[in-house]
């Protein structure tokens, strides 16, 4: 499914930031809730981040306990694109990240779960070291 592709990822160390962008095909850019997620070595899927869409009436976002006051996540309608700011980064944070979509309704408050979305997309890898 590669209406949504992410990038951005990269190694970094602990401390670092880095931000990841979710970019999604132009005629596919009706999705009410967009999210990250992440998979680290050996781990299931964790549901990071979602956010809702202005144009469907509100920008609400939710986030993980994990990464609530480090990461921040934010779209840009007009480009098409949702971004992950990604600050303060611990090595826990290490996994491959990918972003999903939900429609028709709207994201499902708190943390991102995997069953309530239907489009995924490539993910990008993040590396945080020591």
């Amino acid at each position: 499914h590669e209406q949504l592709v992410a990038s951005g990822g990269g190694s970094v160390q602990a401390g670092g930031s880095l931000r990841l962008s979710c970019t999604a095909s132009k005629y596919n850019y009706n999705y009410n809730c967009v999210a990250w997620f992440r998979q680290g070595p050996g781990k299931e899927h964790e549901g990071v981040a979602s956010i809702n869409s202005v144009a469907f009436g509100d920008d609400d976002t939710y986030y993980a306990d994990s990464v609530k006051d480090r990461f921040t996540i934010s779209r840009d309608d007009a480009k098409n694109t949702v971004y992950l700011q990604m600050n303060s980064l611990k090595p826990e944070d290490t996994g491959m990240y990918v972003c999903a979509a939900r429609w028709p309704s709207d994201c499902v408050p708190g943390t991102p779960q995997k069953g309530d979305f239907t489009g995924w997309g490539l993910g990008t890898q993040v590396i945080v070291s020591t």
